[in-house]
């Protein structure tokens, strides 16, 4: 608990370093072999008391988060209150790192940690079990940005498998002005693929095990995107950022996610820094940040 009578929740980013896509299932959503892998870029959500439930937001791009009940953090504290039949009575600030609609799951790591945090604030003791359906009430990725780590998720990206992992990976984030809507990239992605034949997702055997031995050149060797030709359809300019980070030594680029954000994995620490500063200087990016993985799940932070 923080001296407010509060509680503060870390949650992290996450990059997609396989994302299969299978064909679009008569619920709109498509079946995915998505590899999850959670980077050292976070949000922290601060759960306080109040008279009803209210959301504020500090950091980059603050002014592009909604702070209705359309923000995911509001629809957790709904959901969990309703549950256990009391009002959602809760200020939850966000102090925002995460890239903003950036592919890198920051709304979805907000919903869980206003979850954890308001479980723990309210003195729910829920179980992990209960947490997670509530997770994935909330959205497709919001049980991993939970669980953090590695993990396989099957479904729409829901259904998790945890995976080990062998040793750091080191990465670069190349943050694109304005973001992409997610459905819109699903909406692209069936455009592009209209009347071919989609094979049923599965998960890359040679990438998990570069994720369990630890092997960051066989990782970038099995980096796969079905939803990076949609992306780059809808935001061309993205090619350039991918290429600029080829050309500064990255072992392997993809777009992360649904975009725009690009992702950089490069061979240590150093050369991290170096795919960033010329990432910046090539002018094809906002900005470029600096993360390793895998990282963990949300945690409710000690009182300062």
């Amino acid at each position: 608990m923080t001296p407010s009578g509060g509680v503060t929740v870390r949650v992290p980013a996450k990059v997609n370093v396989q994302l299969a896509v299978g064909a679009a299932r008569p619920d709109g959503f498509h079946d995915l072999a998505n590899v999850f892998l959670a980077v050292s870029l976070y949000d922290e959500v601060t759960a306080t008391p109040a008279d009803e439930l209210t959301i504020t937001c500090e950091g980059p791009d603050a002014d592009k988060v909604p702070l209705d009940r359309t923000n995911l953090a509001a629809r957790a504290a709904e959901l969990l209150a309703a549950r256990h039949g009391i009002s959602p009575d809760v200020h939850l600030h966000i102090a925002k790192d995460i890239p903003v609609a950036g592919g890198m799951a920051g709304g979805s790591a907000d919903g869980a940690g206003a979850l954890l945090a308001c479980d723990a604030l309210w003195g729910l003791n829920s179980s992990r079990a209960d947490l997670l359906e509530i997770c994935a009430e909330l959205g497709s990725d919001v049980p991993f940005s939970l669980v953090g780590g590695a993990a396989l998720g099957t479904g729409r990206g829901e259904k998790l498998t945890e995976l080990p992992v062998g040793g750091a990976f080191h990465w670069v984030f190349a943050v694109a002005d304005g973001g992409l809507s997610t459905p819109t990239v699903f909406a692209e992605f069936d455009r592009l693929a209209e009347g071919a034949e989609i094979p049923d997702p599965t998960a890359s055997p040679a990438l998990l095990d570069a994720l369990r031995t630890g092997d960051t050149t066989a990782l970038a060797a099995a980096l796969t995107n079905d939803l990076q030709p949609a992306a780059l359809s809808l935001r061309p300019s993205l090619a350039a950022t991918l290429t600029a980070g080829t050309d500064a030594g990255a072992l392997a680029t993809l777009v992360s996610g649904s975009g725009p954000t690009t992702a950089f994995l490069a061979k240590d620490a150093e050369s991290a820094e170096a795919v960033a500063a010329a990432l910046i200087a090539s002018g094809t990016c906002r900005t470029a940040r600096v993360a390793t993985s895998p990282a963990p799940g949300a945690i409710v932070l000690p009182s300062a």
